[in-house]
């Protein structure tokens, strides 16, 4: 059968399910749902009775897990025990007990997974970012006609024995939405390039075009006839049209998982290959707002071998440009040897328009932007407009920008030089094809016509000038070096100019940035209950209209639920809503009918709530203890931590059970203003007025604290912060950090910036760590040389601080900015409003804000075995087993679909027979994707699917007893015909990232070796 239909069978049957998950059935009558808002929760912890159901399928695999198997028998046998004797021991404060009291099974390490954590980062790099960050001044001297640089001199016989070379590459960048909606763009601006790049290209067979965006290019497809589409065949055939990067989009690569990064890669590839048959071989990134370095792996691993980037600070474009390191070789840190080396060029200039990319001076170089002639709607700043190339002035013309030219070839290590030609949205009217290409047509035939000019001046694309480059390098190489150096590090936090950082953004419209996360979650091409690749337990909640429910497995067998109160506001109960919440237990990649009953002897857990500061009276069927005038402290508690909070409801310390210690966490609230200069915080920027200033309530916050049989929590209502720790009293994963959730609304401030702020006794002086791309990480130094705002950074989804005892991680379900400002800190910014633009061509503030909740985990874990000046020296870090499974349980929960009628027998089976995978894949193993792939010639889909597999990399100096998880690393090592349940697997052929290319020696494997941080691509066919 081909894998297409399997599919669709696989999908009709999750249909019938849209229910797969909690299948709520009425035993009398009708349990219909009440309306009005769902509240949501997720919990971890499971019931005896699913354990035991997991018994039979854990001893088949004894032989490779003897020691997991004893852990969890021991732990079943501990847990029948208490079962039988009723729960031991007073509840707690805040607990009224856990759903499992043992089950102590530990994520189990081959101690060869742990070599790689401990050697990674010994192949030194010749320039590592951290050190260069140690280097440069940042005291940004006025470097006259290039303000941020420095005087070029050169000689005017430098090129007398090999002349200076020169690409001018013309491009337009088309943002898919930005100050127009990406339709209207298409409209206005982008199908007329691509209908004028037609005409213009086949007038002169010399004219050369770059395009990028593959989502405008499909759009225009569509409705273009033939004869055109088979000009664009020729013209790429010729090599006058390149597509570079070829992704959907150019993304940003702050704030975008690589998740993200990878499908949007896909999707632009897969469309090039099944209608232009074309294989995209350089990467242009002229846009993002800094470059992190996990872009490059996966170009490299899409079979790029050279990229460009442009938005970096401009005082380290003047250190590499005085180092003449612009080009280099891009590796990752991780890296022990040179395998994910690419080639990049960082542009030296301010911006990638034609003013700022001839030269250094942008007044000579805004001269040749023929489409600023005098006359038209555009002119040049610098007050000096340019001239039409004629026979009378071509001399001088050339010259002039000839001696641009040769000033910027003086920052590169070659005689090959590019000089991009373009802007946004350029080349949109027929005019300006003209103005430009006849232009510089002239330019070009007179300089190539003088010798003693000593230059070679043409039309290219990206890939016309890396081959030249990659030539010219191959010439001059010394001794068998390269020429470039090899680069190690990311290129955030982005300022342009003056102290005018790109840090706002990171944070800017979070409401989008959690939207996103959770749609990534959702978007899986295989639609699943458990959208991860590990058997889990986690807690659902779901609301009912009646607080008398029992809740059965699909063997029959009644599972613990605790039944919470539904709140219309912070003082008010519901009495016809509740929330039912229960531990599921689903297979990886799995799902699982659960029924809902009414009942008239429910053995459900009731919350507890008590409440500060205020006074509730008691109504319906919850207990409500008022503590106005108590003076003791508000403590929670589960199996592994008790927290204690003042009485404003914030977090004051932890006892981490393990070990009986206590530790100072505090968290706290914080605003920032923006600066009174005349250049203000906006979406981009980010320029505070100061430090963050203490959030100040009129008087104590209202505090309601829930205890429950699941989870107890600690919820405290300020006037724009909603804030909410919650516990899970479970073992396992979930049951070992503490859950918070804020749900902001600073709707009506102005000019302010909401930060939460984590304070601890840990001694990480002035570095940090977070995460790029949910990727890699990248240690940070905050540096007192840079101001505030330098000093933040993006977190896609994990920060941590740490000193020789713990580490600290604030793990996060959306992207965020963040920073580590004083020593023992982690600072989170949630939100910010901000009522004008800051002059980086938005033209509004940011005052759209919307109610957002961000949801974070904080983990706190003893480290062992550490030295910690190998510790500040290395250039590398990593999670630990545990974070990695903390950060993908928050960033891939059970996905619950309910259903409100009756499901045949027949229907329950097959729903419950379904996951995908037969067991988990080993604890560093992350399915990243499993997506249909296009057929190469006419519409649907291929009969193979994309497998992408990503190993982590992750430290072994932590504990990783009582995680609750029977998986193993198994040296990156997977078994294929063991991997899918009820398919087999027919082929499965390594394939390059985005699916464009077949490795030389590609072949049917039957076991997958991955290296750790690997990420790769496998075509699978099933049957």
């Amino acid at each position: 059968m081909k894998l297409s239909r399997q599919f669709t069978v696989f999908g009709s049957a999750i249909f019938c399910v849209v229910i797969f998950s909690l299948y709520l059935m009425l035993d009398r009558g009708h349990l219909d749902y009440p309306r009005g808002p769902r509240r949501e929760g997720s919990f971890p912890q499971g019931q005896l009775s699913i354990l035991q159901e997991k018994i039979d399928h854990l001893e088949r695999l004894l032989a490779e897990n003897n020691e997991i198997i004893s852990n969890i028998r021991d732990s079943v046998i501990n847990l029948s025990e208490s079962v039988d004797d009723g729960p031991k021991g007073p509840p707690g404060n805040g607990s009224q007990g856990s759903a499992r009291l043992s089950s102590q099974s530990a994520l189990q390490a081959d101690p060869k997974d742990c070599v790689f954590a401990s050697q990674s980062g010994t192949q030194r790099a010749d320039v590592q970012m951290l050190d260069v960050y140690d280097l440069i001044p940042f005291d940004n001297p006025d470097g006259g006609v290039w303000k941020q640089g420095f005087d070029i001199k050169y000689e005017a016989d430098e090129w007398d024995n090999e002349p200076l070379q020169v690409f001018v590459v013309p491009h337009s960048h088309n943002d898919p939405g930005w100050l127009k909606t990406f339709n209207d763009y298409f409209r206005d601006k982008t199908q007329y390039i691509f209908n004028n790049m037609v005409l213009k290209l086949k007038e002169d067979s010399s004219r050369k075009f770059m395009w990028s965006e593959i989502s405008y290019l499909s759009k225009w497809w569509d409705i273009i006839d033939n004869p055109k589409k088979e000009a664009v065949k020729s013209l790429l055939q010729s090599g006058q049209l390149e597509i570079v990067t070829g992704g959907w989009v150019m993304p940003d690569e702050a704030t975008a998982h690589y998740f993200a990064l990878i499908d949007q890669l896909i999707e632009g590839h897969q469309w090039l290959e099944r209608n232009l048959g074309v294989k995209p071989r350089s990467g242009w990134a002229i846009d993002p707002f800094g470059h992190s370095p996990t872009m490059a792996y996966l170009l490299k691993r899409a079979g790029f071998s050279h990229m460009l980037i442009q938005r970096v600070h401009y005082s380290v474009k003047k250190h590499f440009s005085l180092q003449k390191t612009l080009e280099f070789f891009w590796r990752q840190n991780w890296d022990l040897g040179s395998v994910t080396d690419i080639l990049c060029h960082m542009m030296p200039f301010y911006s990638y328009d034609i003013p700022h990319t001839c030269g250094p001076d942008p007044k000579v170089c805004c001269q040749f932007d023929f489409r600023r002639l005098p006359g038209g709607r555009y002119g040049c700043p610098w007050g000096v407009p340019p001239e039409a190339i004629s026979p009378g002035n071509v001399q001088s013309r050339a010259q002039m920008l000839l001696d641009q030219y040769r000033k910027k070839s003086k920052l590169f290590r070659t005689k090959v030089l590019l000089a991009p030609l373009g802007d946004d949205f350029r080349f949109s009217e027929y005019t300006e094809w003209d103005l430009q290409y006849r232009n510089y047509e002239q330019l070009f035939n007179y300089m190539n016509s003088q010798p003693h000019l000593k230059v070679k001046i043409q039309f290219g694309t990206l890939s016309d000038y890396f081959d030249a480059l990659e030539k010219a390098g191959a010439k001059e190489k010394k001794g068998g070096q390269p020429l470039f150096p090899v680069v190690s590090g990311d290129f955030f936090t982005y300022a342009d100019r003056d102290d005018h950082y790109w840090s706002g953004y990171f944070t800017s419209r979070p409401f989008y940035k959690r939207m996103d996360r959770i749609m990534e979650s959702r978007l899986r091409y295989l639609v699943v209950y458990n959208p991860f690749e590990q058997e889990r337990d986690a807690v659902v909640s779901i609301c009912v209209n009646s607080a008398t429910v029992q809740v059965l497995a699909d063997s029959g067998k009644p599972v613990e639920v605790q039944v919470s109160a539904v709140w219309n506001d912070a003082r008010t109960i519901s009495q016809t809503a509740y929330e039912v919440s229960f531990l599921a237990h689903i297979a990886p990649l799995g799902m699982k009918v659960y029924k809902i009953l009414g009942s008239q002897s429910p053995s459900s857990h009731m919350a507890d709530y008590v409440v500060y500061n205020d006074v509730l009276a008691e109504n319906g069927i919850f207990h409500v203890k008022n503590m106005v005038y108590a003076k003791d402290a508000i403590t929670i508690e589960n199996p592994f931590l008790a927290v204690w909070f003042d009485r404003s409801g914030l977090m004051e310390k932890v006892r981490t059970k393990e070990d009986g210690r206590h530790h100072e966490i505090q968290v706290q609230f914080l605003w920032y203003g923006t600066t009174n200069k005349r250049d203000k915080s906006g979406a981009y920027l980010f320029l505070p007025d100061g430090q963050g200033q203490p959030y100040v309530s009129q008087r104590p916050p209202f505090v309601r604290m829930t205890r429950g049989r699941l989870y107890s929590e600690v919820t405290c209502f300020l006037e724009h912060v909603t804030h909410k720790v919650r516990l899970y009293n479970i073992q396992g994963i979930e049951g070992q950090s503490m859950e918070v959730s804020n749900i902001v609304d600073i709707r009506n401030v102005h000019n302010r910036e909401i930060v939460m702020r984590i304070s601890s006794k840990i001694n990480n002086q002035n570095r940090f760590y977070t995460d790029l791309n949910g990727y890699q990480i990248q240690p940070r130094r905050t540096m007192s040389k840079l101001p505030l705002q330098a000093n933040v950074y993006p977190m896609s989804t994990m920060a941590y601080i740490q000193d020789a005892e713990y580490r600290l991680t604030l793990l996060a379900a959306q992207s965020l900015g963040t920073a580590s400002l004083v020593s023992g800190q982690i600072e989170v910014f949630m939100d910010r409003r901000l009522m004008q633009d800051d002059n980086r061509g938005l033209g509004q503030g940011v005052h759209d804000n919307k109610i957002t909740a961000n949801l974070f985990r904080i983990l706190l874990e003893k480290r062992n075995g550490v030295n910690m000046e190998e510790d500040k020296k290395s250039p590398v870090s990593y999670p630990s087993l545990l974070s990695h499974m903390t950060s993908s349980f928050l960033n891939h929960p059970f996905l619950p679909m309910i259903v409100n009628a009756k499901l045949s027998s027949p229907a329950v089976e097959l729903l419950s027979e379904l996951p995908l995978l037969q067991s988990s894949l080993p604890c560093d193993i992350h399915l990243v994707n499993l997506r249909t792939i296009q057929l190469k010639m006419g519409k649907g889909y291929s009969d193979e699917a994309a497998l992408i597999l990503h190993r982590k990399g992750f430290d072994c100096q932590f504990s990783s007893k009582g995680t609750g998880l029977s998986c193993s690393t198994t040296q990156g090592k997977m078994s294929i015909p063991k991997l899918f349940n009820k398919f087999a697997v027919e082929s499965l052929i390594p394939s390059s990232l985005s699916l464009m290319h077949w490795p030389p020696d590609a072949q049917n494997v039957s076991e997958i070796n991955l290296s750790p941080m690997e990420i790769s691509t496998f075509r699978i066919r099933l049957r």
